[in-house]
């Protein structure tokens, strides 16, 4: 679907370790549900505890839904397959504030779908995304050396993006955030 929306599509995104689960949770209970909806990602991981409400699918799963055409956005990384279901194009006509958990490397292809998307970009400094990172026992050294060095260029772009610092306190990015939701 795409195309202009009565509604505001909020493109979350950040390196990893930078937070962005986070700050989308934060904002996701702090928030006003009447006027924010917050999208799930269908990923083909299995739900892990510490990890980001996601609605897990097999490889077969993902690739019947993204077939039916029933993702309106949908990606590649680390491995994994990522989609976001057509409800957020409901939502959008409803004029509804959509909170959606995307990929930098998947931007420009989510900004031609809905051109009037506002990308943020969660972000952190190197030493506290690898802690971050650390913590979660999730990935091996390497695994984690090499997402902090994953650079993904963002300048190619002709949209603004809008930068919150998560390196203080997770209120202060997230009110960072709700602030943007409630603009």
């Amino acid at each position: 679907m795409g195309g202009v929306m009565a509604g505001r599509l909020i493109y979350v995104m950040g390196p990893s370790g930078a937070g962005k689960d986070s700050v989308i949770g934060f904002a996701r209970v702090n928030g006003d549900p009447a006027k924010t909806a917050f999208a799930h990602r269908y990923i083909t991981r299995p739900p892990l505890a510490d990890a980001e409400n996601h609605i897990a699918l097999s490889e077969a799963e993902f690739e019947n839904r993204r077939q039916a055409g029933w993702f309106a956005l949908n990606w590649q990384s680390h491995g994994l397959r990522y989609g976001i279901g057509r409800e957020i194009d409901l939502w959008l006509e409803s004029g509804s504030t959509v909170v959606v958990n995307g990929s930098r490397a998947y931007l420009a292809e989510a900004t031609a779908l809905y051109p009037d998307l506002q990308p943020v970009l969660i972000t952190a400094p190197a030493g506290i995304r690898m802690a971050r990172l650390e913590s979660r026992q999730r990935e091996s050294g390497g695994d984690i050396q090499a997402r902090i060095e994953r650079q993904i260029d963002l300048d190619r772009l002709s949209h603004p993006i809008i930068e919150i610092d998560n390196s203080d306190t997770l209120a202060t990015a997230g009110n960072a955030l709700l602030r943007l939701l409630e603009a």
